[in-house]
């Protein structure tokens, strides 16, 4: 990954101007180090340390959404991959005190559940503030034990989320639309990011769809068959590791796959970014087409030998009648032998493969 977009690591904390001007503007991941080691959570919350105990008597039997997997441990997008179930509190800490007992992962299948399929659940993006409903939150009595770190300054956070898992999970490779702050609290993580650059080889899901922010890839196995680009998806990432009291921020639209060890505890603060508070909507073609015209012109930059065999291709294309006239005819109008018209063409094609089929329809009408 080129240098311009690998993650700083910061020993000492940053002022709240200091993230503000230089930091956040960047939208290149930073991690800070032992950012929240000094949260009450960090000695009260840890599984290994009573703090499954604490948790109980905190939150009790409260119920909330937790996410079911059928995938084992890995968490999906999409609803065919997993499903919300609601649950007590205290009947998923009671799983992890006998996960820790046996060092056994039982399944959390009950009545209460109302499932009857076998997965995994894992306590994710569980509120414990949120100002977009600003409704009562299942555990907002754990707010006390942790602060907002003061380099987020006066910042309206959109949700302060709770994550907890019992044994190993990774979330699939996905974006969020907000800028996120992620913070460590117990266990570990392991965090691989990808710049929103990195979106041809990781190929998103459809925008309408409920996943559109997840990619189509199995990281752990690309299928290149079914997605070519995805054999270089390493030549774009970094791997990030946070211990407890660390904090990574990760920008909008990067694309992160997160491995959590066992008995991991997390909270992570989300807010919108300037860029996406500021934009209004009635700006939003403007802002498109000014996009694609930018993706545009670098992929013509990249490609002119490829770019004019496009066109000759484009020609055809608009001119249909022209393949109905005789060879001879066709190269005179367009001076270009067979060889290296059809050179031109193979040209193209492999190019074509390579880009976001976004960019290839609109420059095909970019051409009369």
């Amino acid at each position: 990954m080129d240098s311009p977009l690998r993650a700083r690591r910061f020993d000492e904390l940053p002022s709240a101007d200091e993230f503000s001007s230089k930091i956040e503007p960047t939208n290149v991941p930073a991690v800070f180090c032992g950012a929240v080691k000094d949260w009450k959570a960090i000695s009260k919350w840890n599984p290994r340390a009573g703090g499954l105990d604490y948790l109980e008597e905190r939150v009790g039997s409260a119920t909330l959404e937790a996410m079911l997997s059928r995938s084992g441990g890995i968490f999906y997008g999409d609803i065919k991959s997993h499903e919300r179930v609601p649950i007590p509190f205290s009947m998923f800490i009671t799983s992890c005190k006998n996960y820790l007992q046996d060092n056994i992962v039982t399944a959390l299948c009950s009545e209460e559940t109302n499932s009857d399929t076998v997965g995994e659940l894992y306590v994710a993006q569980v509120p414990i503030l949120n100002m977009e409903r600003k409704e009562r939150c299942p555990l907002e009595t754990l707010r006390g034990d942790i602060q907002t770190p003061v380099f987020l300054g006066m910042r309206t956070l959109e949700s302060i989320n709770f994550w907890m898992n019992m044994g190993h999970s990774r979330s699939s490779t996905h974006y969020d639309p907000h800028h996120n702050l992620l913070c460590v609290v117990a266990g570990r993580k392991k965090a691989v990011l990808w710049p929103p650059s990195a979106c041809p080889v990781l190929y998103p899901m459809p925008v309408y769809g409920e996943a559109s922010n997840h990619s189509a890839v199995n990281i752990e196995k690309p299928d290149v068959s079914l997605h070519p680009r995805a054999e270089h998806y390493e030549e774009h990432s970094q791997k990030i590791i946070l211990h407890p009291g660390d904090a990574l921020f990760i920008p909008e639209g990067w694309f992160h796959q997160v491995d959590s060890d066992d008995l991991t505890i997390a909270v992570n603060f989300w807010w919108k970014s300037d860029l996406m508070s500021n934009m209004e909507e009635h700006m939003d073609a403007y802002y498109l087409r000014r996009i694609l015209n930018r993706l545009v012109e670098k992929e013509m930059d990249r490609n002119k030998d490829c770019m004019r065999g496009l066109v000759v291709i484009l020609i055809f294309w608009k001119n249909i009648d022209l393949l109905m006239k005789p060879q001879k005819v066709i190269m005179d109008l367009i001076p270009l032998s067979k060889e290296r018209l059809q050179k031109e063409m193979g040209r193209v094609m492999e190019c074509c493969s390579n880009w976001n089929p976004s960019h290839f329809m609109y420059c095909m009408n970019l051409y009369p």
